[in-house]
């Protein structure tokens, strides 16, 4: 990854991100699979969203590794929670769901407070 300063930007970070993807570098979680079979998400959707979408909120905390909110509006709303591993420059797929308004807003991008 690259850093500005002593962060790490979030362009830096999705572009790291989408070369693993491309570059077939990915660890799809039991759990993501698993969930994405339940909600009729394809790998191929998943891969749609880490390409066109936009990080919309970071976990710095996370262990092992800091993680990730992506959310992609075309064709459908979807997000994808993730982790990038820069020792193994390897991409790890958490979850991935349908985003609802119980829990963000109109745009489907911001989180409700309530």
């Amino acid at each position: 990854m690259k850093s500005d300063g002593n962060a790490v930007t979030t362009a830096s970070i999705l572009n790291d991100i989408r070369q693993a993807v491309e570059a077939g570098q990915v660890l799809w979680k039991r759990h993501a699979l698993e969930r994405m079979l339940q909600r009729g998400i394809s790998r191929n959707q998943v891969k749609q969203a880490i390409f066109q979408g936009v990080i919309i909120e970071t976990y710095p905390g996370d262990l092992p590794l800091p993680s990730l909110l992506l959310a992609n509006q075309q064709p459908e709303a979807l997000h994808v929670v993730l982790a990038y591993d820069p020792a193994s420059t390897q991409c790890h797929v958490i979850t991935a769901y349908n985003p609802d308004l119980s829990h963000f807003e109109a745009d489907l991008i911001t989180r409700r407070l309530s």
